[in-house]
């Protein structure tokens, strides 16, 4: 880690310490040659595969699109911001763990789906409904009945 005071290569860490919630580490540094501190932030990085989409293009992992996805699910629902972060890390960890260098979009909903029928059923059903392109009202009640099971 070059010093951003003198530019030298030469840092020591001093003291490493996890960061909470955020899965990053913060590194407290002294310059060998300037005998400056300062902090520095590691987080992994990590390679997901890319999203086959249903018109069979692909694109890469953004999941800014899967949080608003959730959040507009959760919409006036009593599922908080750090249950969709989790559900969110869940997804990423499915995808880390899967292996594949792509995956379809619509094996992502299905994990999504998992997640949030555990945590509210009434966003499950405003995800499926948006996620299935439900046409009608059976479409509807067909999936609530399966809750209901």
């Amino acid at each position: 880690m070059k010093c951003p005071f003198c530019r030298a290569d030469d840092t020591q860490v001093i003291d490493s310490r996890e960061v909470v919630d955020d899965n990053q580490v913060r590194r407290r540094r002294e310059c060998k040659k300037c005998s400056e501190r300062f902090t520095t932030y590691e987080k992994s990085s990590l390679n997901l595969p890319r999203i086959i989409k249903n018109d069979k293009t692909c694109v890469t992992f953004d999941e800014s699109k899967i949080r608003a996805g959730l959040l507009k699910a959760a919409e006036k629902r009593p599922v908080s911001s750090e249950k969709i972060e989790q559900i969110i890390d869940k997804i990423k960890q499915y995808l880390i763990k899967n292996g594949n260098r792509e995956i379809s979009s619509q094996r992502i909903g299905q994990e999504l789906m998992k997640h949030l029928k555990k945590i509210d059923k009434i966003a499950y059903i405003r995800f499926a409904s948006v996620y299935r392109s439900f046409k009608d009202m059976q479409e509807f009640r067909d999936e609530i009945d399966k809750l209901i099971k």
